[in-house]
């Protein structure tokens, strides 16, 4: 590898900082190479910022009080939101906020994600009848649909289950 993760601060060897730096496009450059339709959308990509950041609070704002009172333990932000492409010397500073807001989007939506994912299974670990795209990793342990027998017991498997999430 080319770099070194130390804690929350990647660190590249020196020559491929060097080599970075000769990659990386000034501002102007940048702006005259970069696609039209890029610049016009801008304002509408990150308008999403605010409605992100509701979702982030009440999402957040669920699993800190509900979360205890079910026994489930609770999902790390800091496993889905990395910020860490700042570290990137071949981005200028534009893109480096592009990755900014993408980290914090897609990080936002993984980490929502497994909060409603052990809520599904805290609440009804069924599989649905029809194939569905784009399951959570917890579904495929999810119970048939259909499958009556012993429901109750394994409900309550499920929901002890939660509280030793790691």
């Amino acid at each position: 590898m080319f770099f070194q993760i130390k804690g929350k601060r990647v660190e590249f060897d020196r020559s491929v900082k060097a080599a970075h730096r000769k990659l990386k496009k000034n501002f102007f450059r940048w702006l005259v190479t970069n696609r039209p339709q890029n610049l016009i959308t801008g304002p509408i990509i990150y308008g999403m910022v605010f409605p992100l950041m509701m979702l982030d609070f009440f999402v957040s704002f669920y699993q800190f009080t509900c979360f205890p009172i079910y026994g489930v333990t609770k999902v790390r932000r800091s496993d889905y939101i990395v910020f860490d492409r700042q570290h990137l010397g071949y981005l200028n500073f534009i893109e480096k906020f592009h990755c900014t807001y993408c980290t914090y989007a897609s990080g936002l939506m993984g980490y929502m994600a497994e909060i409603i994912a052990r809520t599904e299974e805290y609440f009804c670990p069924i599989k649905h009848a029809h194939k569905i795209l784009g399951t959570h990793a917890r579904y495929n342990r999810f119970l048939d649909y259909g499958d009556a027998a012993d429901y109750e017991a394994k409900l309550e498997e499920f929901r002890a289950g939660l509280g030793k999430v790691s």
